[in-house]
């Protein structure tokens, strides 16, 4: 019993470190805030913030994965299926990832995030593609292709989230869905 309570508490303060965060990210540039600022916002000390995480740096990356793969598992449900639904649904997972962060973000986060969201997304892509397609692919086939869908996922996601495409959501997100799906089952067996 003593463990779950020890669990809940550090998830709480885990949470209050990133609320503080997300707080002073709305009002500062991410250089210009320090451990001191997030730990005075969380109600906590310094050797609190380090417990949970090494530095500011490790404090977004957490951020950035959680988002990640919360979007995912939101649309998906946790099922983890290589079928037009799914992949339209991972689709509208990345849309939303992007536009997740309901934070008013300064101008300066733009080249520190956006990299870092990507990379966390991309690799939260592979992970789902490289388990749904375990049947349908040998290892070498996954080791080509998972890389390739994710890239077209994700850019079609991207096209969606930053209003490049003028188009209904869904419609264009079933399409890059079907692209996929369609393109590989045009592959199955070319390498074996």
């Amino acid at each position: 019993m003593a463990t779950k309570a020890r669990n809940i508490r550090m998830t709480q303060t885990k949470q209050s470190l990133i609320n503080a965060f997300f707080n002073l990210a709305s009002k500062k540039d991410f250089e210009k805030i320090t451990i001191a600022d997030i730990t005075r916002g969380a109600q906590v000390n310094r050797a609190t913030f380090y417990a949970h995480f090494n530095d500011k740096y490790d404090l977004i990356d957490f951020i950035m994965g959680d988002f990640a793969s919360a979007s995912i598992e939101k649309h998906t449900s946790g099922v983890v299926k290589f079928d037009l639904d799914s992949i339209h649904q991972l689709i509208l997972a990345v849309s939303d990832f992007y536009q997740q962060p309901n934070i008013e973000c300064r101008s300066s986060y733009g080249g520190f995030v956006l990299p870092q969201m990507q990379e966390k997304i991309l690799n939260e892509l592979k992970a789902f593609l490289s388990k749904s397609l375990e049947q349908m692919y040998t290892d070498d086939e996954k080791n080509m292709f998972v890389p390739i869908f994710a890239q077209i996922i994700h850019e079609g996601a991207l096209q969606l989230a930053t209003g490049s495409v003028n188009a209904n959501k869904d419609e264009v997100a079933k399409k890059i869905a079907l692209f996929v799906v369609a393109g590989s089952r045009s592959f199955e067996g070319v390498l074996r």
